[in-house]
């Protein structure tokens, strides 16, 4: 019998006793209940093997040579002490078991025992260590959740299903490309699928294509050796291969070299990188996360992009929305940005007017959420918010909204609306008194404006960024 084993979450019952056929007798009526048993003969080096999650218990002698079950005790306490463990005794171990039990074991079973008392323990000792795995589990999910929710502001419903998305693919090792415009935030989507991976403790290395020289891009990706070329004095380790262990994010892929494409994708097959000037191969374990804002089958198909890099990248899109189709968001992002700058610099929050609002509302946002960011620090700073056409007097800048007088109003109306809907109202009467409209009035213009209140706690939209 050897210590070497490994433990993985099929294992039910970890079974370490010296005596060979005690050992045999109990792994058998373990067996035959229906438990996948692992059976050891020394308890050396079995807390090391045992991972905090693992949803098993462990079955333990006492008196053993190396290490006796009291010490073992001791060592998975530290490492996990909501993991059973339940020591078996001869009759004159019984007071160390009764003190067993006061340092944190399960349970304890006194030589000669019926086999349906062992089960029976066991049993209750399986259910509970499942009721601990899985608690801890939900907590973790729901830790993810409020992370994810803090970093990926925002409830329009491109951004829901975009968090629904990234919560549903950060668990698995799928290979990712994220799909938008430039300043939606793919890098943010990229950091959140690393961190809420098995990989977070491992590096997250980015790096964007389009601001590479071609000379030194595959130097940059894959490494080199010294005297690859000329000027390569000494090793380089590439980004690819300081990512192992962890993610890497591929920003701007569209704009790699169609060579440089091929060797991607064959490290993508493989998981292999070869250093420029070398015939090693190197095992990777990476993820790869890579973004573009261009359509790439577009691409493909006028013969910028490789088809089958693109068809190997495209199993798990995402979309980061660009700011013009998140409707509201944009006003939650601009006072989370603006109060955000005004902490930093040490000023006051300043106001928006309702035409600036409607203003907000009505700007086209080609750069996105990056943009909003910057308008939002120029506004702190008490500079206003410096978009096109934007004037010192309230009605001029109204005015200067595109669009007939209706469509001015209309706009006007909702933003003012919208505004007070960010206010805390824990009802809808409260919410249209501040609006001075009676409540069949207020539940009419807010049907037409594609807005909603929650009677329970109020209208408190998160922000999303």
């Amino acid at each position: 019998m050897t210590t070497e084993f490994a433990i993985d979450s099929a294992i039910q019952v970890l079974l370490i006793d010296d005596d060979p056929h005690l050992r045999q007798a109990l792994s058998q009526t373990l067996d035959l209940a229906g438990l996948k048993v692992v059976a050891l003969d020394s308890a050396l080096h079995v807390a090391a093997r045992i991972h905090p999650d693992w949803p098993g218990v462990v079955v333990s002698d006492i008196r053993m040579p190396g290490l006796d079950g009291l010490q073992l005790l001791e060592q998975i306490q530290a490492q996990d002490p909501q993991l059973p463990i339940l020591l078996i005794t001869g009759h004159g171990d019984v007071p160390l078991a009764v003190q067993a039990m006061r340092a944190g074991a399960y349970d304890f079973l006194e030589k000669p025992f019926a086999s349906e008392k062992l089960l029976d323990s066991v049993r209750r000792a399986l259910d509970l260590r499942r009721l601990v795995v899985d608690n801890r589990s939900l907590r973790l999910a729901l830790a993810d959740r409020q992370q994810l929710d803090g970093r990926l502001l925002g409830q329009c419903p491109p951004m829901q299903r975009l968090r629904e998305q990234i919560g549903a693919l950060a668990a698995t090792s799928a290979d990712v490309l994220i799909l938008g415009e430039t300043g939606t935030g793919k890098e943010v989507v990229a950091r959140a699928l690393h961190d809420l991976s098995s990989r977070r403790s491992g590096p997250f290395v980015a790096i964007n294509a389009g601001a590479l020289a071609e000379s030194v891009v595959e130097s940059e990706l894959f490494g080199h050796e010294a005297g690859a070329f000329t000027g390569a004095a000494k090793r380089r380790i590439g980004k690819f291969e300081h990512a192992n262990g962890g993610t890497l994010f591929l920003d701007e892929i569209e704009s790699m070299s169609l060579d440089v494409q091929v060797k991607l994708l064959r490290l993508l097959q493989e998981r292999t990188v070869e250093r420029m000037g070398s015939n090693q191969l190197i095992p990777l374990d990476i993820r790869v996360i890579a973004a573009t804002k261009e359509d790439l089958r577009q691409a493909a198909d006028q013969g910028r992009f490789r088809a089958d890099l693109y068809y190997r990248l495209n199993v798990a899109p995402l979309k980061t929305p660009a700011l013009r189709e998140r409707g509201d968001d944009v006003l939650f992002l601009f006072e989370h940005f603006a109060q955000a700058a005004s902490t930093r610099h040490g000023l006051p929050p300043p106001m928006l007017q309702p035409a600036q609002r409607a203003q907000l509302l009505r700007h086209d946002w080609p750069g996105n959420v990056r943009e909003l960011q910057n308008v939002a620090e120029r506004f702190a700073l008490g500079l206003g918010l410096g978009l096109e056409h934007e004037t010192e007097e309230v009605g001029a800048e109204t005015s200067s909204v595109t669009g007939g007088l209706s469509e001015q109003v209309e706009a006007f109306e909702r933003a003012l609306i919208a505004a007070e809907l960010n206010q805390p109202h824990n009802s809808l009467r409260s919410l249209a008194e501040a609006l001075g409209l009676p409540r069949k009035t207020l539940h009419d213009k807010l049907r037409k404006h594609g807005l909603s209140f929650h009677e329970a706690g109020g209208n408190s939209p998160e922000v999303a960024d």
